[in-house]
């Protein structure tokens, strides 16, 4: 009989910690990690392994500049969002800029509706047919 599932890729690969070689056990700690292919990786650590310290440094630091640059997008949004919206209207009207401008101002009133969510590929798309229809087959 033939593995259905043969032909997907490795769902969890297991990768060994090169420094402490700890293995899956209740002692031990298990970071899983999502990988470029969408596989899943788990790494086992002993709590006292030099990579696990680094790995959690790292993460903490990570995790704290991701912090600092929302709270500084959140501040400096609302006063960027109006500087464009100042300048689209101080430009003149009936110019070929025109489509590009308005699906501009809608896609950043899209996100600012929300800023704590990302405007979606449906949004984007729907925003971008409407300022650039696409053309009737000939």
């Amino acid at each position: 009989m033939t593995d259905p599932h043969a032909d997907r890729p490795n769902i969890l690969r297991r990768l060994d910690c090169e420094d402490c070689h700890a293995e899956p056990d209740r002692e031990n700690i298990r970071i899983t990690a999502i990988e470029r292919d969408l596989s899943l990786s788990e790494t086992w650590h002993t709590e006292q392994c030099p990579a696990y310290t680094v790995e959690m440094i790292l993460m903490e630091a990570g995790a704290a500049k991701v912090r600092e640059q929302d709270a500084w997008a959140k501040e400096a949004f609302p006063a960027a969002h109006s500087r464009l919206q100042e300048a689209a209207e101080a430009l003149p009207p009936g110019t070929a800029a025109d489509p590009f401008i308005a699906a501009l101002l809608e896609l950043v009133q899209a996100q600012a509706d929300d800023t704590d969510l990302f405007v979606t590929l449906p949004m984007w798309t729907g925003i971008l047919q409407r300022h650039f229809p696409p053309k009737d087959p000939a």
